[in-house]
Order: C-alpha cells, then structure tokens, then sequence
C-alpha cells in the first residue's frame, strides 16, 4: 500500500500553528517572520514534504475559472449537477465553463486538454470515459481534475473521483418490484458498454438471484446493435416491445429518460402503466415529476454530486486531504409501479 503524501496541514498539526501559516512560510511570504519561515521550512524537510506543484502555479496565477467537461447540455441529469457545481464555485468567487463530449473519449481529452491551455484553475469531468491506458498522455495535465461518475472499468488513479453506488440503486428498484409481487422483471439497458450500465445490469442480476426469481435472458433489452448510444427516449421506445413480448410485468429501467420512451411506447401500444406493467426509471430528473403517470425512480444526489465534486477540487487546490466519495441513491415511489394483478385470469 502507497505511503500517503504528507500535507501542509500535517505539518501545521507538527508545528502547532495553522495551515495558513505554513502555507505561507514556505511561500517566503514576509508576513512570517524569518525566523518562524526556516523552523517550518526545516520541518517541512524532516517530514520530506512534497510541495505541491499545481497548487503552487495556482497561487501564482489563478484564473478564478472552472472547466467542466459534460457529455450533453441537453441532458437534464448533468443541468442538476452543473447547478450543484455553481452553487459551491460562485460562493467561492469562481465561474464555471462548460464544454462536451459526446461520450467521445477524444471529444473528452481534447476538452481537457483546452481547458489546461487556458489555465483554468480546475477540472471536473462528469460520465469520464477515460481509463488506466491513458495515464501517460494526461499526466502533463498539471490541473487538479476530479472525475464524476466515471465511466471506465478500469479508472485512471491520477484522478480523484464522486460516484454513485449503481449496483446498489439496481438493487433497490428490483427489490420494489418485488415487493409488489412481481415475479417477471426486466431490465432496459442501454448500447454504449458504459461502467454504470454493467453495474445496474449486475445489481439487477443480484436481486433477482436474491429474491429467487430466474435469470432469463430474454428478460434483458440492451440497444446494442451498433455498440453506440443513441437517444435514450428513441431506446425505451423502440426495445418496449421485446421485453413485453418476452411477458415481463415489471421493468427497471436503465435511466428516466429510456423509462419516457417506454411510457410513449406503452401509450402507443394502449398498454396501461401502471395497470398492465409497471415501470421504474434511474436518475431522478425533475421530468419525471411531470410525465404521466409520474414516474417511480431511483435519485441519484445530484446536486450533492455537483457540490461534492466541486468542494473535492477547492480542498485538493489548497493542498488538503481528499478521498473519492461513492454517493448512494434511494428510492422515490410514484405512479407507474403498483402491487401486480394478472390480468389474465
């Protein structure tokens, strides 16, 4: 296990004094008198201090600018994070730019990469797709940069990182359909490999085993015809029918918005949500308030997120301890799942 860097508040801790001072004795700042500066300085080498180097530039040339790479700016999911991002950068006086990627891993590091040329003073990249294999081309990226639900299976360590625990709000939406009574439950997933995609298949997996109920594959929908992603609406619309065809009376779907393809599709179809099937979506967006019915979900924090993330980058720019932070979701019940009758009797 790597020995953890010693921090200026490690050293603060050892000499008694705050982190501030520290911080600006090793500056030479002559607000320290000469004497206290070469103490700390000499403690400083005894604990074999690494400065800082990123920390260090920011002090000596601060921008007050945020970079946040987003996959979509019409997607109401990343609104509510950039929001919960804002709230924490404005207060501290800094502004935030957006940029996006498409779910493009060279769309994504060429973002970053702009972001680092104009000197911002971090950099938040949320549905990151970037993975180990790509350490050595951003570890020149000399900018603090935290990573938001990355989607990587095998995330690069350089970066810090805010997750949500997918496996674990899988969980919870098949274990609401089960508590209503359904026994034949599907899953509508989406094309593009995505880590969080595979997780809430496995969650999804986890609880049907847990709760006794067979694993059939026609009970899982995934639009991976050309292993990309299209719309999400365009998805729960146009892979519905297979999983009703399949005889599923409950789904969980992979996000709110492929839950409002399904719903669109149900209409089109004269299914009754949530009479004839029962739906249950992932995010939590504000649209799934309003759709009709209104939708059962699993909230991911977002505005947390956003804020989490944002307060990780202001402490790792001051040289502070930071740890990845895995957020978990919950369950809101509303109108399109309900107790199962078979209406076939």
């Amino acid at each position: 296990m790597s020995k953890r860097k010693v921090s200026i508040e490690d050293i603060a801790r050892r000499a008694g004094v705050s982190h501030s001072t520290v911080s600006r004795a090793l500056r030479d700042n002559p607000l320290i008198s000469p004497k206290v500066r070469e103490e700390i300085k000499q403690l400083a080498r005894e604990m074999s201090y690494v400065p800082n180097a990123i920390a260090q530039s920011l002090l000596s040339s601060r921008t007050n600018t945020i970079g946040v790479v987003v996959t979509s700016i019409a997607d109401p999911f990343f609104a509510e994070v950039v929001e919960g991002i804002e709230q924490v950068a404005t207060s501290s006086g800094l502004s935030v730019v957006l940029s996006t990627s498409h779910r493009d891993l060279k769309q994504e590091i060429a973002a970053i990469d702009n972001f680092h040329r104009r000197r911002v003073d971090g950099i938040l990249v949320a549905d990151s797709r970037i993975s180990k294999q790509h350490t050595k081309q951003l570890t020149q990226i000399a900018v603090p940069t935290i990573l938001i639900n990355s989607q990587a299976e095998d995330q690069s360590e350089i970066f810090h990182s805010v997750a949500i625990d997918d496996r674990l709000g899988a969980r919870l939406a098949v274990e609401h359909l089960v508590s209503l009574g359904h026994t034949s439950i599907g899953y509508l997933g989406v094309g593009d490999r995505s880590r969080s995609n595979q997780q809430r298949l496995e969650g999804y997996r986890i609880a049907l085993a847990e709760a006794g109920l067979p694993q059939i594959d026609d009970w899982v929908a995934i639009n991976d015809q050309d292993k990309t992603r299209t719309s999400d609406v365009s998805t729960g619309r146009k892979m519905l029918s297979k999983l009703l065809t399949a005889g599923v009376t409950g789904i969980f779907c992979y996000n709110d918005m492929v839950a409002v393809g399904a719903l669109l599709a149900c209409q089109e179809l004269g299914i009754s949500v949530p009479r004839d099937l029962s739906l249950v979506g992932f995010d939590g967006i504000a649209l799934s308030r309003y759709v009709t019915p209104p939708l059962t979900t699993i909230c991911q924090p977002m505005l947390e997120m956003g804020s989490f993330a944002m307060q990780m980058l202001l402490d790792l720019v001051q040289d502070k301890t930071v740890e990845n932070r895995v957020l978990s979701p919950f369950l809101v019940q509303r109108g399109s799942s309900a107790v199962f009758r078979n209406n076939h009797k």
